[in-house]
Formats: structure tokens, sequence, C-alpha cells
């Protein structure tokens, strides 16, 4: 327990705009994002220019995935010890490192190894933001932020959609790496001159540790394994699935069913496009009403459905499901971290909760593409079988967040 004297200087902790905090750290994000969706767009000429086979290629953005299940939980013991936002400046020190390991790569291997560092950047940025948030924002405000910061993947990986193969072919392989680098090292100087974190919230673990032995002497991930907190991780695992499934697989069922690979394109990423409205807004309300959980389950059970309808439909349904997904369920972005804050039995776990929340996005975005692969079959036809299965998983996590005694 927190001593008086702590308590006095929470009080008087000197909290930053919640606004231009989630303003700079969605630059943030969208600079390393951008760096993480630079290959899509431009893989068939990567895979020309290095000599790759399509199961070599995949790996190039895989990758990253997987480097979240392995760094995740290092990163948060990491963040405790050192503080999160010298960590997300040591995050794009790493991004940048992998961008130029990636310009001097003369072969696929050690252009995968590139992305594979870069994707350790992605990872400690991404555990590291909201606990930045959590430590300078004052928590009645914490929702507005983390729904301006929870969309940071949607723009980056659309605005690298939309400028990679135009760059990619003014200023070649190198000036396109060179370029998202540049963009990612301004966004460093950014975070480390607009973001200040208190003093007492960067010493808060180690003074409370200090002043509560019994605390230091427990293993902490123990804490972060109850009910509650395990109810919320089936949720948002699923949410991920559900997400990654529509990412990876819907343009090339619509394709598989005559639709133009453009409009493929959109239709799959125009849900995450949308949470661009709602994801600040959800934010907004849940600072208003002071609770998550309502609009959390409202996201959580539009998620199942909506897969299904863009697994099987070509019609009126198709387009209703991308608005509802995008209008309700990526409302949800945003809501599952402040969620999990509320969710940590102490503030000061938030370092180590964040990596642990970080794994099982990881474990969830796997899934969505290695176990939806097998439901859709070799030919990928499976579409109403996969549909179906992922709709009832949606609703386990609508009932998993029900269960859940969030506020």
């Amino acid at each position: 327990m927190q001593s008086d004297g702590n308590k006095e200087q929470g009080a008087s902790r000197s909290y930053q705009n919640p606004v231009m905090i989630g303003v700079v750290l969605l630059i943030a994000g969208i600079s390393v994002a951008m760096i993480q969706y630079k290959v899509p767009t431009i893989l068939t000429e990567l895979m020309a220019l290095f000599a790759m086979d399509a199961k070599a290629a995949s790996w190039l953005m895989s990758i990253f995935t997987l480097m979240s299940i392995f760094v995740a939980l290092p990163t948060g013991w990491l963040a405790q010890k050192f503080g999160a936002k010298r960590m997300m400046i040591v995050a794009f020190g790493i991004a940048i490192l992998g961008s130029l390991i990636g310009v001097a790569s003369g072969s696929s291997a050690v252009l995968i190894f590139s992305r594979a560092v870069e994707g350790v950047a992605l990872t400690i940025l991404t555990t590291c933001g909201p606990i930045v948030v959590q430590k300078c924002v004052k928590a009645e405000k914490i929702g507005s932020a983390m729904g301006i910061w929870g969309i940071w993947g949607c723009l980056g990986s659309t605005i690298a959609a939309v400028v990679t193969p135009t760059v990619f072919e003014t200023l070649g392989f190198s000036g396109l790496w060179i370029l998202f680098a540049a963009i990612a090292a301004c966004a460093a100087v950014l975070v480390s001159a607009a973001i200040r974190v208190p003093q007492e919230a960067q010493g808060q673990d180690s003074a409370v540790s200090e002043s509560d032995g019994s605390l230091a002497e427990k293993p902490r991930y123990r804490e972060m394994l109850t009910r509650d907190i395990v109810l919320f991780f089936v949720g948002f695992a699923i949410f991920n699935i559900c997400l990654l499934a529509i990412l990876s697989f819907v343009p090339t069922i619509l394709q598989m069913q005559g639709f133009d690979p453009t409009l493929s394109g959109l239709i799959s990423t125009a849900p995450m496009l949308l949470s661009v409205i709602s994801s600040p807004l959800f934010g907004v309300i849940s600072d208003k009403i002071g609770r998550c959980k309502p609009l959390l389950v409202a996201a959580m059970l539009v998620m199942g459905p909506c897969t299904l309808a863009l697994y099987t439909q070509t019609g009126a349904l198709l387009w209703v499901a991308v608005v509802v997904m995008g209008l309700v369920g990526m409302g949800g972005v945003g809501m599952f971290l402040s969620g999990y804050m509320k969710l940590l039995p102490r503030p000061e776990l938030a370092s180590i909760g964040m990596g642990v929340m970080i794994l099982v996005q990881g474990l969830g975005q796997f899934l969505g593409t290695f176990l939806v692969q097998i439901l859709l079959g070799p030919t990928l036809e499976n579409w109403v079988f996969a549909g179906t299965v992922l709709m009832v998983m949606g609703l386990v996590g609508t009932v998993s967040l029900l269960l859940c005694r969030l506020k």
C-alpha cells in the first residue's frame, strides 16, 4: 500500500493533455506501422528483387507476429525497469537499425532478419504506448487518449499501402527503406520533446516495492492471472483472431468470387479506416459515462457476425457488415487498452501487464492466420464453415467479456 506521502505525490502529479498525448503517440505508432506495412503492396517486386519464392516471402510479414510472441514479456520487464518513454525511444532506434540492415541486405535471409529486427521495434512500441498514457494522463481521461492512440495501426497500414508503391517506383528499394526510417527518426524526436513522464511515475514501481517488501517478493505475473483478466484475455484474443481473419483472407475470398483486387482490398480495410471515427468516439463516451464494459461488449458482439458476413456475402449485407464492424466493432480497439488498465490489481503493474497483453494479442493474430487457413481448407473455399466457426468464437468472446467484472 502507498504511504500518505506517496498519495500526496500522486495527487500533485503534473498530467498532460490527453488529446496531445494521444496524437503524439498516434504519430509515433503510425511511423513504425508504416515500416511494418511497407512490404505487402510491393511484395511481388521484392520477390523478384531478392529471388524469393512465395513461402519465403510470406515471412516478410509473419515474422512480425512471431517476434511479438517472444519479445512482449521481456519488453514489459524492461519498461518497468527503465521507463516506458525510454523504451519507446529505444524502439525507434531498433526500427531504424532494422531498416538500415534491410538496405544493406544482399539476400532474402538477411532481408527477413531485418524484418525481425523491425518487428522487435513494433512490439516494444505497442507495449509501451499504453503505459505512457497510463502514467501521463488523468485516470478519468485515459479512454480519450487510448481511443486516439488505438487507431495507429489502422492509419499506419493505410498510409503505407497508399504511398509505398509510388515511393518505391520513384526512389527504389533503398530509398523507400531510408525514407521510412527517417520518418521514424522524426517521430522519436517528437516523442522525446513532447512527452513528459512525471518523476514519481518513473520511479513508482521501485518505490512501491521498497515500501512493501511482501509485494516485491511475489511473482508478479501470478497477479495478472485472475479470473477477470483471463476472461478479458479470451475476448481480446478472439477479437484479434476475427480481425486478422478479415485482413488476411477477405481480399482473396472476394477475388475468388469475381471482385476486383482493388475493391476487395478496400472492403477488407474499410472497417479499419472507420476506426478513425469509432475508436476516439468510444474513448470519449467511456470517459463521459465512467465505464468501458458496455462499449467493449458491443464491439465484441458484432465482430463474429460481421466476419461471417464478410466471408459469405457479396451484396448489400456485405457493405452493412463493413460499416457495422467499422463503426462499432473497431471502436473496441482503444477500449481493450483502457479496460485492461482498470483490471490490473495495482497501477504499478502496468509495464509487465502490457507485456502480457501484447503476448495475448500476438497469439490471437497468429491464430487469425494459422487457424483460419486450416478452417478455410487447402483451396481456401470453405467460406461458410470458417465464417460460422469465427462467428461462434466471436459470441464466446462476447460471453467472456460479459462475465468479466469490468467497470
